[in-house]
């Protein structure tokens, strides 16, 4: 019997078998679900990559006034591009250490204030001309600057000077930062032709593939770079197309015109899961779904109002309803468990009574506005539908106002007072802290502006003392909590899903939703 269940396992990795069909004969045989799928997943790692084919991806969040520049990228669709034709320095590797990129390798000195990154030898851009040190310097200086509106802004403001030394490339920190590589794989900061200063988005950068068709909003369409160093990308072609409707996007795989899609809808995952030759995937880590407040506008300019909000949302109904159990319970901070030095704090509920006293003592007795779109997060919508009625039971109303999909991100998130927002979380809290809630950071949406909050941040940096840097961590998440503007009720499990024409999904893989934007780069299409 076991020669014949790893010849029928040989036979769905090799894709002459639905997974379910495989599941089914398997189970017939006595073979329990975990060790059928066990069972599979080392006949696909046998069978390994497979070069050629057409990958298709349907994705949600995008729109027409996106742009090709990596350093105004807002969203997973400007994310997913950018993983195509470009690279940072360094990237998150699967098992949340670092893999060498653009830099081969990297070194800091012992007090961790200067760190050198070697030139990866022999690497080219997608134009034939070769990567040189003064083309990441380039690139690091148009990120920096205040007329820049790079997303890594934040990022950069620490770092004082970047200089080539032939094939080096050497930061000089206004302090020490032991995180420095990690900030670095911030997917703004992509390689580019001196820096991009001449065309930031021309999408010429040392990826895996060149962009062939570009219709922002609606298909992305890019081909195998031949001249590639790397081993990434298996698909002859890859393929994205927009599709923010929730319904038509899992309609869309389910009928075979894509092979795998992000944001699965939660409340209808587990029924996705149970359709023929499709699998679901969902990851835990530190996505969140969140409403954020100006702390520099009224209302939202008065701590009550805000302290009322947090108790005015009833968070464990959200993670039922909306998230359908697919993640976790929020406590109004960026940072959960699974960040490596997280202290948890004491868990805020719902408490209408206390909502109501902060809005009385605030002064405050007007409706609050709040604008949504399905292009916020998945659900958005509902939710702003459920914290309306959860605020009504403390008598505070709450206006909703739906934005079109098509330009939620340029024309309402940052920019707007009060909106529906997500967060993908950062491989570290300095990251998430220093891109979001640092006082001078471009992607600062709530406005959150703490002197002592940000002299913390910086000595954090440099503190070598683990349980120092951990309580230093949990002092600056209880400063966002009970002083800033976010109100995040839920961190999601980024669900995802693939047919089964394609293989190679690996799970756990931390950092953004489809294996951190690379599945279509590392899976392949099965022969």
């Amino acid at each position: 019997m076991n020669d014949y269940l790893k010849h029928l396992a040989q036979e769905a990795a090799l894709g002459r078998m639905g997974r379910r069909e495989f599941l089914g004969r398997a189970a017939a045989l006595g073979v329990t679900a975990l060790g059928a799928n066990t069972l599979l997943a080392s006949a696909a790692k046998a069978a390994g990559p497979q070069a050629g084919g057409t990958l298709r991806v349907g994705l949600q969040g995008g729109s027409t006034t996106d742009s090709m520049d990596p350093a105004l990228a807002t969203n997973q669709v400007a994310l997913s591009v950018i993983r195509l034709w470009g690279e940072p320095l360094v990237e998150l590797a699967e098992d949340g250490g670092l893999d060498g990129m653009v830099a081969e390798s990297f070194e800091a000195s012992a007090d961790a204030k200067t760190w050198t990154f070697k030139i990866r030898s022999g690497i080219t851009f997608s134009n034939g001309k070769a990567v040189t040190a003064e083309d990441v310097v380039a690139t690091m200086e148009r990120h920096s600057g205040e007329d820049t509106k790079s997303g890594a802004l934040g990022i950069m403001r620490s770092i004082t000077k970047v200089s080539a030394d032939g094939d080096n490339v050497v930061f000089e920190l206004d302090s020490p930062n032991a995180d420095l590589p990690y900030l670095l794989t911030d997917y703004h900061l992509v390689i580019q032709p001196n820096g991009g200063k001449d065309d930031p988005a021309a999408a010429i950068g040392t990826g895996a593939y060149v962009m062939k068709a570009v219709d922002m909003g609606v298909r992305f369409v890019a081909e195998k770079n031949p001249n590639y160093w790397g081993d990434l990308g298996n698909a002859e072609t890859i393929e994205y197309v927009v599709i923010n409707d929730n319904t038509a996007r899992v309609a869309a795989l389910q009928a075979g015109q894509v092979d795998m899609i992000d944001r699965v809808p939660p409340r209808t995952a587990k029924l996705v899961d149970r359709a023929p030759n499709i699998t679901v995937h969902s990851t835990a880590g530190p996505g969140h779904y969140v409403f954020i407040a100006h702390c520099d506008t009224d209302p939202f300019a008065n701590n009550d109002v805000r302290m009322a909000l947090k108790y005015g949302i009833n968070r464990e109904e959200l993670v039922d309803k909306i998230l359908n159990g697919f993640g976790s319970v929020g406590n109004d901070s960026p940072i959960n468990a699974s960040y490596p030095l997280f202290t948890a704090a004491e868990q805020r509920t719902y408490d209408p009574d206390k909502a109501k006293f902060h809005m009385k003592k605030s002064g405050y007795d007007g409706s609050i506005l709040l604008r949504t779109s399905d292009n916020s997060f998945p659900g958005a919508p509902d939710a702003a539908a459920l914290f309306q009625q959860s605020l009504a039971a403390a008598g505070i109303e709450l206006e909703i106002k739906r934005e079109p999909n098509d330009g939620y991100w340029s024309e309402v998130w940052n920019k707007q007072p009060f909106c529906t927002s997500y967060w993908g979380g950062r491989p570290t809290q300095d990251q998430m802290f220093t891109t979001a809630y640092l006082s001078t950071a471009d992607w600062n949406d709530t406005r959150f502006n703490n002197e002592q909050f940000d002299q913390m941040l910086i000595a954090a940096r440099g503190e070598l003392d683990n349980a120092k840097r951990t309580q230093m961590y949990a002092d600056m998440s209880d400063m966002v909590r009970n002083e800033g503007g976010l109100i995040c009720p839920m961190f999601n499990d980024f669900v995802d899903a693939t047919s089964d024409k394609v293989d190679g999904w690996v799970d756990g893989v931390k950092g953004h939703a489809l294996m951190n934007a690379y599945a279509p780069l590392k899976m392949w299409v099965k022969a």
